[in-house]
């Protein structure tokens, strides 16, 4: 089994609509301040499109924890 954390980062856009960005294998020891600076990065150079028009601010963010099974079926 393993033990898989995911960032879950919701962002603002301006057409007023929440769009949620998700990391994987983020390192076990993030922070808050790491993830509000990262969120501030992605709104300030405007490098991903949405359909839901530009990430204009911060909502929230988690980090959700898996425990993942994988099974051998060969």
């Amino acid at each position: 089994m393993a033990i898989v954390k995911t960032l879950e980062m919701d962002f603002a856009t301006e057409f007023g609509k929440t769009q949620r960005m998700r990391v994987y294998d983020v390192k076990p020891t993030i922070t808050a301040s790491e993830i509000s600076a990262a969120m501030d990065v992605v709104i300030a150079k405007n490098i991903f499109g949405s359909v839901s028009g530009d990430y204009t601010g911060r909502v929230g963010a988690q980090v959700v924890t898996r425990e993942v099974e994988e099974f051998d079926l060969a």
